[in-house]
């Protein structure tokens, strides 16, 4: 495939018999938009969905086809394959995959293992990526200026009046 991607992936979704992800794609060499129908096997309700995600991101029938889809893509799609085989509706696969993937400002991440602070360090990244703004954004605007209101009284903190009292 040289430099260039030969395929671009364009959208992702799951088909629940049997257990699939199904990609629509580009296939840059052809000009032509296809479907991918990649089966997750041995999947069930008790399947760890990150190693789901990276196994298929991972298996050389799919690698390629992949490249342009997020780990953290796959892993949601997998996790509503799971919910669906608990007998969840969509709804609430997404809604629980929602609130796994929410960040609680309360939670103290020193206590978390490698493996769930590796997790929420990739949610934070892609939030991040989700909310920068890229040159080629249309609202891209280079070197902001803010202009802060100078008229307004300031408010002082108390230990900043400089006061003769001794302490």
């Amino acid at each position: 495939a040289g430099a260039t991607m030969t395929f671009t992936a364009q959208k992702c979704g799951v088909r629940f018999q049997p257990p699939s992800i199904i990609l629509i794609y580009r296939d840059n060499s052809q000009d032509k938009t296809r479907q991918r129908i990649m089966p997750i096997r041995n999947f069930s309700k008790f399947s760890d969905c990150s190693r789901a995600a990276e196994e298929l991101k991972n298996n050389p029938r799919h690698k390629a086809y992949l490249e342009g889809v997020s780990l953290r893509q796959l892993q949601k799609l997998c996790s509503l394959l799971r919910g669906h085989l608990k007998g969840q509706s969509l709804a609430e696969s997404l809604q629980k995959f929602r609130q796994e993937e929410t960040i609680d400002p309360e939670e103290d991440m020193n206590k978390l293992d490698d493996k769930e602070l590796a997790k929420r360090k990739s949610i934070m990244d892609e939030l991040f990526e989700k909310n920068r703004k890229k040159k080629d954004d249309p609202d891209f605007v280079y070197n902001v200026e803010v202009e802060f209101p100078q008229d307004e009284q300031l408010e002082s903190c108390g230990w900043d009046i400089e006061s003769d009292e001794e302490i």
